[in-house]
């Protein structure tokens, strides 16, 4: 028998995706070239609404090591301004400071308690699909083997092999005039504010922490990391034509000259201390590329192997993830056959779209960090338009990946209920009848949720034909805008309701979503009400 899914890698994507398929019921296999997890620092942690998700699934405890709920950033950046977020209305940036080797450890745990078997040292290296099945060739320790499998699904990072053999093109821009040098260093206690924990530079000044430091020849960024060493990292812009070519390894003299060009004097910093693994990169260039689809028949692409991007803003993760997590009920229903028509081509509808807005964002924000008296005055400009509070609001959203609006189809009459549907469902505090709770503490299984807050729980009947995959829960609720929400395991809003009590439409507009989404019940017939659209809003 062919398996459910294959997942080719095992990073953070991979995980993700092979944990939310075995909440839902799917055992996946998990392919991973790599004998053991990569020593290589790569992310320091997750932004923006990623990690409300994570605490959503009861993950983002494993990781921040406290029992209390994520809280926005007083601040954030963005093309190296600097966002005050700490008066917003609605603040959607999330911080989590951790490295990403820790981020896969959790995801591993997590995936080993709920049954999957990940395969290490184990290589994609061929592919045939037809109509029912993908025949997967890889190359293990003991030698080639084949795995049939109803889908596979490419986690592989940006220079996917499943997406090459699956003929899925990668269109985009590469340049080569950026060089951005990395690494862990010491420097003087005597050079750190004391107060803002930034850097004090004589006959410079002060630069920021975590922050993107702009000059006119390059960029410096300093993160004084509570739990390891600091890092420093500058890019500077090649004239055109330069190759670049750098046969040695970066060293912490390299960094250090690199600097000086930067700020226009020295910084006195030194090789790291303490247990590695210690950054020490150098990258020449860069990519951004979207995949030209994100499903090839039975194959499909999540994370970088679908978009890669420039690093700024942090936003690679918070895209990866989520497309795992909407990729994940939605295969997974698939699988085990309740998926109504369409439901699996709407991860591409709604996912290529949040990959074009991540890509064009970073690409602005490379322009706004480059070098010039031209970007300058851009940038003083720009500075004007952040003085406006929605304007930093809009750029919060962007950021954070909050801005989504998937298309849900028919939009409730009500006012209130029409701006909930199709929107991230909002952090609530419910009462029930066994305590409070937090809305995050009962989508942790990953199933599709009805929140009745109705007087007396009046819309339980209209949920019942679906009970064998969707939850319902009974509770008030302090916000009157908001008395039912039917969420999606991704927690986004298929159907909302502000009405103190049902009426026959809106059980109508209800038993629609519940179909469009969730299929029909269990012995009904088997022609679709309603398919979801191939568009999202955002």
């Amino acid at each position: 028998m062919p398996i459910d899914v294959v997942i080719a890698g095992a990073g953070p994507n991979g995980l993700m995706l092979a944990c939310e398929l075995a909440l839902a019921g799917v055992r996946p296999i998990v392919l991973e070239r790599l004998s053991g997890p990569s020593g290589e620092q790569r992310a320091n942690g997750l932004v923006g609404q990623v990690v409300r998700m994570l605490d959503r699934r009861g993950l983002h405890e494993r990781l921040s090591g406290t029992s209390a709920p994520p809280r926005p950033a007083p601040a954030f950046m963005f093309g190296a301004f600097s966002l005050d977020l700490a008066a917003l209305p609605d603040n959607p940036v999330y911080l989590l400071m951790v490295p990403q080797r820790r981020i896969e450890e959790m995801l591993a745990e997590r995936a080993a308690e709920l049954g999957v078997e990940i395969r290490r040292g184990h290589a994609v290296t061929g592919l045939t699909q037809d109509s029912g099945v993908a025949t997967v060739e890889v190359t293990g320790p003991e030698g080639p083997y084949r795995i049939e499998a109803r889908f596979l699904v490419g986690a592989d990072g940006g220079h996917s092999v499943v997406r090459k053999l699956a003929g899925i093109g990668f269109p985009g821009v590469t340049t080569d005039r950026r060089i951005s040098r990395s690494a862990h260093v010491t420097m003087p206690a005597e050079l750190i504010d004391p107060v803002g924990g930034g850097l004090v530079i004589p006959g410079y000044g002060t630069v920021p922490p975590f922050m993107h430091h702009r000059t006119e020849r390059g960029l410096l960024t300093f993160a004084p990391f509570p739990s390891g060493p600091s890092m420093v990292s500058t890019t500077e812009f090649l004239p055109s034509g330069d190759d670049a070519a750098f046969e040695e390894p970066l060293t912490i003299s390299e960094l250090r000259d690199s600097v000086r060009r930067v700020l226009g004097v020295d910084l006195p910093i030194g090789p790291p201390e303490g247990p590695g693994p210690h950054m020490l990169r150098r990258l020449t260039g860069g990519n951004t590329r979207l995949a030209d689809r994100f499903r090839a028949g039975r194959v499909l692409l999540v994370g970088d192997a679908a978009h890669v991007h420039s690093a700024m803003g942090g936003p690679g993760l918070n895209l990866g993830l989520q497309d795992a997590i909407n990729l994940g009920w939605k295969l997974a229903a698939e699988v085990r056959g309740w998926a109504p028509p369409g439901l699996l081509d709407s991860y591409e509808a709604e996912r290529r779209p949040a990959g074009q807005r991540v890509t064009m964002h970073t690409q602005a924000q490379g322009v706004l960090v480059g070098p010039g008296s031209e970007i300058t005055a851009l940038r003083e400009l720009f500075g004007e338009l952040l003085e406006d509070r929605h304007t930093v609001q809009r750029l919060a959203d962007l950021i954070a990946g909050a801005g989504i609006r998937y298309d849900m189809g028919a939009v409730p009459a009500d006012p209130a209920a029409a701006s909930l549907t199709g929107r991230w469902a909002p952090d609530l505090l419910l009462h029930t009848e066994t305590g409070t709770v937090r809305l995050a503490e009962l989508t942790r299984d990953a199933r599709p949720l009805l929140l009745d807050l109705t007087d007396g729980g009046t819309l339980a009947d209209s949920v019942a034909p679906w009970r064998d995959r969707v939850d319902v829960v009974t509770a008030r609720c302090e916000d009157p805008n908001v008395t039912a929400l039917l969420l999606r395991p991704d927690c986004y809003v298929a159907w909302a309701s502000a009405a103190p009590g049902p009426d026959g439409r809106q059980r109508e507009e209800l038993r629609s979503a519940l179909t469009r989404w969730f299929g029909h019940p269990a012995g009904a017939g088997d022609e679709a009400v309603g398919q979801p659209s191939a568009d999202a809003r955002i």
